[in-house]
């Protein structure tokens, strides 16, 4: 197991702590839409964590999802979450210690988790393998960690099936197309179960949730980014991007606006 004492490659004073409030402001927002409540909801049944065990929680962010571990597995157990951005740790903790929560956190990546092999009972991983250039690693290192008869939770999505609308269907799919170029792994949610399986687990259970944009969000940062991205590579033109804006802001004040990506998620036990 991870020892929650081993000293942390990070200070206090070297955050940059307005870049991490507002991280920490944007996943909270996410938290709250129905669609990632839902999908949440299933990957802590499917997991069904029992009192006393040994839990991971890979991409732990502000740590909500681990604190709601540590409670399924109590005093006996053991939940930590693990997250290579060390500012987002520091303000897992202090939301934990504020929570009187006994769930830890460590600094650490995919592809090296800091654990024995065989020595957890479960693994919990969200939206985080879409991040990754080299998943089948990651997926080798879940399977190695958890022990015979445990069992992995990994959630992701699948750009693939991204839906903007309104707009021009041309203009749509060349953003869409910087968008699909420029994520590591774009879509992890229907790969994930042969790389599950080729990792040595059998895949016992799927869930999926198309996750739903409000229409404030028709001109919001996720969509100006897009934006801005196929500007700065000439897949769309300056022109075209203010249209789309004011098609998507007309939409979204009547009521046209529709903004999604499906995520799946697959239980995964170890023989």
């Amino acid at each position: 197991m991870a020892d929650s004492a081993v000293p942390l490659s990070f200070r206090s004073d070297e955050i940059d702590r307005d870049a991490l409030e507002q991280l920490a402001s944007v996943l909270d927002i996410q938290a709250e839409r129905p669609g990632i409540r839902r999908l949440r909801a299933w990957s802590h049944d499917a997991l069904h964590l029992e009192p006393g065990e040994h839990t991971l929680d890979i991409g732990s962010g502000t740590g909500s999802e681990t604190r709601t571990m540590a409670r399924a597995v109590g005093a006996a157990g053991r939940a930590i979450g693990l997250d290579p951005n060390p500012g987002m740790v520091l303000l897992a903790r202090e939301r934990t210690e504020a929570a009187r929560s006994t769930a830890q956190f460590v600094v650490g990546t995919a592809y090296s988790l800091p654990f024995a092999t065989g020595s957890l009972d479960a693994v919990r991983c969200e939206r985080v393998f879409q991040h990754l250039t080299e998943p089948e690693r990651a997926a080798a290192e879940v399977a190695r960690v958890v022990k015979p008869g445990g069992r992995a939770v990994i959630l992701d999505s699948d750009w693939g099936t991204a839906i903007l609308h309104p707009g021009d269907p041309d203009v749509l799919a060349r953003i869409t197309d910087v968008m699909l170029t420029n994520t590591a792994n774009p879509y992890s949610g229907r790969l994930l179960p042969g790389q599950l399986t080729r990792a040595g687990l059998v895949v016992e259970d799927t869930g999926s949730q198309a996750l739903m944009q409000e229409p404030g969000d028709a001109t919001g940062p996720l969509v100006t980014m897009m934006m801005d991205a196929a500007v700065a590579e000439g897949a769309i033109s300056p022109a075209e991007r203010r249209a789309l804006l004011e098609q998507l802001e007309s939409g979204a004040h009547t009521g046209d606006f529709h903004m999604s990506v499906t995520m799946f998620g697959y239980l995964a036990r170890k023989p």
